[in-house]
């Protein structure tokens, strides 16, 4: 060899990554909070807490990715809105622990980075972080050669909140004839791309860009509409009315979720038919001749959030809920669970 090789020479741009995090200074600058302290660029991001109203602050944190639904965003071109769910994962999976999301931080990792993909993908999750109010504290960019096709790259978020204890949401205070009260998904949300890529793409053969009639819209628009953030309108809530259970329906669906929070001793009862499907389930579960069972244990099927709160307080709710213009749909109860009977009865 007549010359040194560089880091460079490898594919790795250090130039490039550091002409990207000054860009990425402007974006988070637009997500700061009380709290924040410094600007990223540091090793760790610093928060201060403010704990004054609190008789016992509890740290509350989850971490998530987006799936395959990056795939989509590949196949679009489109990296703008990705960013939202990977946010929203994680800021949901706090949330229902009652948690107020303070933070986030993110994790992009590419084979070769560019600028432009990068930039979109941190300004979607900037909007994440305003939707959810909490701080773009920092994050990761990782250029990897080799690792990542070209244009492909994955992400992973982090997002840190804070509850007092005796406020935390555990499903303890979950009693029988407590009704389930369900909160619209907008769509996908982020799981079940396999399979809904799966029928889209290999089994009906659609391009990204193919008008879909039942959907009103191509089936990329469909797949890439970004997950809701719960966080603003369930907070709002949690002042003053008794939600003694939150489930988010990700993976595992409807089936798997709400199960999660309610004491061995009781049962889901859940009424077929009580709310209303969007378009996008009903296409995907005929096109791929998919069971129902399969449906409510794949996807949310509409559903995005579901709050446990006493048979008294359901109709206070929902109208609170109607009140800021959230469409809520009384979908079940808890009933008393014998030793031999599942968690969930569909009724």
């Amino acid at each position: 060899m007549k010359e040194s090789l560089t880091y460079a020479d490898a594919g790795v741009d250090i130039d490039k990554a550091n002409r990207l995090v000054a860009s990425i200074k402007e974006i988070a600058k637009k997500t700061s909070r009380s709290g924040v302290i410094g600007e990223i660029g540091g090793f760790g991001g610093l928060f201060s807490l403010n704990t004054e109203n609190m008789e016992k602050p509890v740290l509350v944190s989850s971490t998530d990715g987006v799936g395959t639904k990056l795939k989509v965003a590949f196949m679009a071109g489109k990296h703008d809105t990705v960013g939202i769910d990977l946010v929203a994962m994680s800021v949901n999976d706090i949330l229902v622990q009652g948690a107020e999301p303070l933070f986030f931080l993110d994790y992009f990792a590419t084979g070769k980075l560019d600028t432009e993909i990068a930039i979109d993908v941190i300004k979607g999750i900037a909007e994440g972080c305003k939707q959810a109010k909490c701080a773009l504290l920092g994050g990761e960019t990782a250029e990897m050669p080799g690792f990542y096709k070209k244009n492909e790259y994955d992400l992973a978020g982090f997002a840190v909140g804070l509850v007092d204890c005796h406020k935390i949401i555990d499903g303890s205070g979950i009693r029988m004839g407590h009704k389930l009260i369900a909160i619209t998904s907008s769509g996908l949300h982020s799981n079940g791309y396999s399979l809904a890529r799966k029928i889209c793409f290999d089994h009906l053969k659609l391009k990204i860009d193919s008008y879909i009639p039942e959907l009103g819209k191509t089936i990329g628009e469909e797949l890439l509409t970004p997950t809701r953030i719960y966080s603003g309108i369930i907070l709002s809530q949690l002042k003053d009315l008794p939600i003694h259970g939150l489930a988010h329906i990700t993976g595992g669906g409807i089936s798997e979720n709400i199960i999660r929070i309610i004491p061995e001793t009781c049962m889901l009862r859940i009424k077929k038919g009580s709310w209303d499907i969007p378009p996008v389930f009903n296409y995907l579960q005929e096109a791929g001749k998919i069971s129902e069972e399969e449906m409510m244990r794949t996807f949310n099927n509409g559903i995005g959030m579901v709050a446990i709160v006493p048979e008294k307080s359901a109709h206070e709710v929902m109208e609170r809920f109607a009140a800021i213009n959230e469409k809520t749909f009384l979908i079940g109860d808890i009933a008393e669970r014998k030793n031999s009977q599942t968690k969930l009865k569909w009724v």
